[in-house]
């Protein structure tokens, strides 16, 4: 890789973007040059990675020639800037004004401002950054927070002005005094000669999918200096049954690669025996991708299922006992991207269904084509069973047009510019979506609902704060939905509504659940289950690196186990995609 001066890695969560950067940041030091290597993800743990204490200052590595790391932190970043905000009217405005406020500010978007805000605070540090030849970037800015620090309008507090109840323009109205830096920032990230933005993703459809859409977005911006890393190819051929099937699923993966990423620079980083981290386990790491192709030999790992994982329950049965028993409910599968949702909603649905409920089971993803795979698969759709699909792209077009139509009618060019790019946000389209959800689960008076993602707790409070707000404040532009305000109650009730937590026996799926459970339990909704999805724990596979793989998911079903769930079952990797009946049932 001909390194520029900065490298960006981006990537969905899970992907090994921290991984690739360390192991990016040691092959540039040992190739003589001096680099700082900049963590400003939440999920990462450089301390971890190199088994050093890393702060908040660059830290050198002992065992590393050349190379500093240091750790910043968006969620204290993003808690400061909110008591920034709301100090100052404590005491003096009501406390719904208060809470509606802060929960604006307790969004993704404020995190993304913070974290750009902690980018340009080092980069602009010309004096600390002088010496080193190399800084590489854990997570970079996404293209929404570019497209929002361009519009001259978001400097000038127009939150105060924003009256549909998702903006993500407050975090710059207070940040409007480093406007300069920001834009130099922006014009850095868009030379090519300066920055490399490196897409990573696994050779999986969500991810590269993902990766995409980032490719697009930026590229959009002006920022085309991009590079894809495929991170966790499965090198090894040891005549392994398993082994054989999981290198056709990634080959699969890769020869429908989305057309974005086609004409890109890639480089393939081989899956590994050993997780890593620690200086030893990085070396591997870095000698590997000097020499993509070579692999990897090894003893074979016999597969294990430890003690932890002895009690944690095979597939969905326990579940789908505990849901059966109750007549009707909404069944909320949550998570994110890429740890199979839509696979475990389906197979619930389906479960439901053959034990006689009434089943409505709903989802987001335009490429859950649900009905298809269901019809003629044991259970007709229309024979009590029914299938909906809520396009997100419709409503948050419905959406944007209504609030552009109020709020934006009394505009100017450059605020109703603003207007379309706040609505261009996560917030935007959870809370669009959330509309559709809100009509979809009133039906769960006929039986059971079940849905493929779900509102965030954000989401909750910001249009439960926003509706109070309304109520205090003679500012709202119109009535919230009546299904919208039953919605919450509802979602509150255990004995109703029962959330589904889905995850990986990976670090960063598992930190991140963790935090949506946080997120849910601010709302007042406490999850019901926890699936662990695609563990390689208790897969027989005689290959060394697929056998090891379930080591090293050890700790983390631990920590659900032990520490996150109040009930949790593992579904193992299926040498069968689960797809159709067949395919589904093999997850109860």
């Amino acid at each position: 890789m001909n390194a520029t001066r900065y490298l960006f890695f981006t990537g969905k969560g899970g992907v090994g973007k921290t991984s690739v950067a360390c192991a990016t940041a040691m092959n540039l030091a040992d190739a003589g040059k001096k680099v700082l290597l900049v963590s400003t993800d939440p999920a990462s743990n450089l301390d971890d990675v190199f088994e050093t204490r890393v702060d908040q200052q660059p830290t050198e590595m002992a065992d590393v020639t050349g190379l500093w790391a240091l750790n910043l932190d968006p969620e204290e970043a993003a808690r400061a800037y909110r008591e920034q905000v709301v100090g100052s009217y404590r005491g003096l405005m009501p406390e719904a004004v208060i809470a509606s406020i802060e929960e604006q500010l307790s969004g993704a978007c404020t995190m993304e401002i913070a974290t750009f805000d902690l980018f340009t605070r080092l980069l602009g540090d010309s004096a600390q950054m002088a010496g080193y030849d190399q800084i590489i970037f854990d997570t970079a800015p996404t293209g929404h927070t570019l497209r929002l620090l361009a519009l001259p309008k978001a400097w000038s507090g127009f939150l105060s002005a924003s009256t549909h109840g998702a903006s993500c323009i407050g975090p710059l109205a207070g940040l409007s005094e480093h406007r300069k830096r920001y834009e130099d920032t922006v014009s850095a990230l868009a030379n090519a000669t300066l920055t490399t933005l490196i897409l990573v993703a696994k050779p999986e459809p969500p991810a590269l999918a993902e990766a995409a859409r980032a490719s697009r977005e930026l590229g959009e911006l002006g920022l085309t200096n991009q590079q894809l890393v495929v991170n966790g190819v499965l090198e090894t051929d040891e005549g392994d049954r398993v082994a054989a099937i999981f290198k056709q699923q990634q080959a699969e993966a890769l020869s429908q690669i989305p057309a974005d990423l086609k004409n890109l620079p890639r480089h393939v980083v081989p899956l590994l025996s050993v997780p890593p981290v620690g200086i030893a386990n990085l070396r591997l790491l870095v000698e590997r991708m000097r020499r993509p192709g070579a692999g990897e030999t090894g003893k074979s790992i016999v597969y294990r299922e430890d003690s932890v994982a002895k009690n944690v329950p095979l597939g969905l049965e326990p579940v789908v006992a505990d849901l059966d028993r109750r007549k009707r409910g909404v069944v909320l599968v949550m998570g994110k991207g890429g740890v199979g949702k839509t696979t475990i909603a389906t197979a619930l649905a389906l479960a439901l269904a053959e034990r006689g409920h009434r089943v409505h089971l709903s989802t987001t993803d335009p490429a859950a084509h649900l009905d298809l795979a269901l019809a003629g698969a044991g259970v007709e759709v229309g024979d009590g069973f029914s299938v909906s699909h809520i396009d997100p792209v419709a409503e948050v077009a419905a959406y944007r047009e209504e609030v552009m139509g109020t709020v934006g009618a009394g505009l100017d060019a450059d605020g109703r510019a603003l207007l379309a790019e706040d609505l261009a946000s996560p917030c935007t389209e959870e809370i669009a979506v959330f509309r559709a959800f809100a009509r979809t689960v009133d039906r769960v008076e006929e039986g059971f609902v079940v849905l493929d993602t779900a509102p965030t707790g954000h989401t909750l409070l910001l249009l439960d704060a926003t509706q109070s707000y309304h109520r205090e404040v003679e500012r709202s532009t119109g009535e919230v939905p009546e299904e919208v305000r039953r919605l919450l109650p509802r979602l509150r009730d255990p004995e109703l509504t029962h959330v589904l937590v889905v995850t990986l026996a990976q670090a960063t799926p598992v930190l991140e659940a963790a935090r949506l459970q946080e997120d849910l339990r601010r709302a007042g909704i406490e999850p019901a289950w926890w699936v662990v999805n695609q563990t390689w724990t208790g897969v027989p596979t005689a290959d060394p690196v697929l056998g090891s793989l379930s080591w090293a998911e050890g700790p983390w079903l631990d920590k659900v186990v032990k520490t996150l769930a109040k009930r949790a079952v593992r579904i193992p990797w299926q040498i069968k995609v689960p797809k159709g009946r067949e395919g589904l049932v093999q997850l109860f």
